[in-house]
């Protein structure tokens, strides 16, 4: 499923089970999703709002970066620097072969522990293949990355649900929260929401978030 997933108010009787299959989906079928992922940016309204919240020689996080293409490229190009995270070992193999001079990491948004911060975190369309619990945990671990003032930007579903999709034959995990609690944990966390749009219209119906953390409220590391 390439694009934003339907967020049902009940979940899948197999949802459990594709949450716990959704890294060996994309590392089996990391070429296909390659092949598939639009590379006409799409996103460059939200891309634009997002930058603008960072200084030109600001350092990004880009957690579940995929591919590295478009979204990690056009950042690149911007003259930002960026590291990049994936779960999938096939996904980062093709970020390093194409952003070789970025950095690049096997790793879990879950347990993320750099031992530095950022400018800019960007979770774009990665953050929603975990279950409602990991993105509470993964949230807390996302923020322990920010760098005061840093800017964040996330989809996720428009409703709390999870849905269970399709892609090259296998079940596709997704899952969200309510509004109403992404906006307490972010609070919690020290980020004010600045935008928040329920299923864009112009960004292909996806649900964006983009918070900037509050001077003087970082998260301990």
């Amino acid at each position: 499923m390439i694009g934003p997933p339907r967020f049902p108010q009940i979940g899948d009787g197999c949802s459990e089970d594709a949450a716990s299959r959704i890294v060996g989906l994309y590392d089996r079928h990391a070429a296909a999703w390659d092949r598939d992922r639009p590379r006409q940016l799409f996103e460059k309204p939200w891309l634009d709002r997002f930058l603008a919240l960072i200084a030109a020689e600001g350092a990004v996080l880009d957690i579940g970066c995929g591919s590295g293409e478009p979204l990690a490229r056009a950042i690149v190009e911007t003259g930002r620097a960026v590291t990049g995270i994936d779960a999938s070992a096939a996904m980062i193999s093709l970020c390093k072969s194409r952003l070789p001079r970025q950095r690049w990491l096997v790793a879990d948004m879950r347990t993320l522990a750099l031992g530095r911060r950022f400018d800019g975190l960007l979770a774009w369309d990665s953050f929603f293949h975990l279950t409602p619990d990991d993105q509470r945990l993964a949230l807390r671990a996302i923020a322990r990355h920010a760098a005061a003032g840093a800017a964040l930007m996330f989809t996720s579903g428009p409703r709390a649900g999870i849905a269970v999709g399709e892609y090259c034959g296998e079940a596709l995990y997704h899952a969200s929260l309510d509004p109403p609690e992404y906006r307490t944990l972010l609070a919690q966390l020290g980020f004010e929401v600045l935008y928040h749009v329920a299923e864009d219209p112009a960004c292909g119906g996806r649900t964006v978030w983009l918070a900037r953390q509050t001077a003087g409220q970082t998260v301990p590391s």
